[in-house]
């Protein structure tokens, strides 16, 4: 819990005693359905809490915006998003529905009122967002496929409207036929090792009607 307030000073107290009960969240629930391994339950804030909310280093989002958490496996990035930003709308969509079923219960515990929970995939939301987020889900250009014509139209946030991306490694091949893609190092906002080859990747989508 240090971490977070290390790189998010000005959480309010409700903030704050929500990132504080994610441990325990995730450590109940992980004995009955696995959704983070052993290794990364001990290093929750690290791995996954803040590795999740680089999103939000990159990306400030405005009040009401709307955001799409695609395979979002046990909550991530969603609902550590949704605890930082309590005024926009986060919808966390998975294929595999005893995910969600962890999903839903930290949801619940936490009381986030701005989080929808959907068992689906992705091509068959019918919804339009600001932003579709993920976390390592599938390389690019199949990730780009999946969600098409589900970015709004109209830009209120700082950066256009598309997607946020956080994954690793060299990403110069699976992002050769996106020239407008706009990588950020984790490394220029943290300091810990395990952000090392950590990026969150931005790439503006054009609204398409269907």
């Amino acid at each position: 819990m240090d971490l977070i307030l290390k790189y998010f000073p000005n959480l309010t107290e409700l903030q704050q005693e929500q990132f504080s009960k994610l441990y325990d969240l995730y450590l109940d629930w992980n004995s009955k359905i696995n959704v983070v391994s052993r290794k990364d339950i001990e290093e929750l804030y690290l791995r996954h809490v803040l590795h999740s909310l680089g999103i939000a280093k990159v990306m400030e989002f405005k009040d009401g915006a709307s955001i799409m958490d695609v395979g979002t496996g046990g909550g991530f990035p969603g609902i550590p998003l949704a605890i930082l930003f309590p005024n926009c709308k986060f919808h966390l969509v998975d294929s595999i529905n005893k995910k969600l079923k962890v999903v839903s219960g930290v949801t619940e515990a936490l009381e986030l009122t701005n989080v929808k929970v959907s068992h689906s995939r992705v091509e068959e939301i019918n919804e339009t967002y600001d932003f579709i987020v993920s976390r390592a889900v599938t390389a690019m250009p199949r990730f780009v496929s999946w969600i098409k014509n589900k970015v709004a139209k109209k830009s209120n946030n700082e950066l256009k409207n598309g997607i946020l991306y956080l994954k690793g490694g060299d990403l110069s091949e699976e992002l050769e036929s996106f020239p407008k893609a706009t990588l950020y190092n984790l490394t220029d906002y943290f300091k810990e090792d395990f952000f090392e080859t950590k990026k969150v990747v931005h790439l503006p989508i054009k609204y398409k009607r269907k």
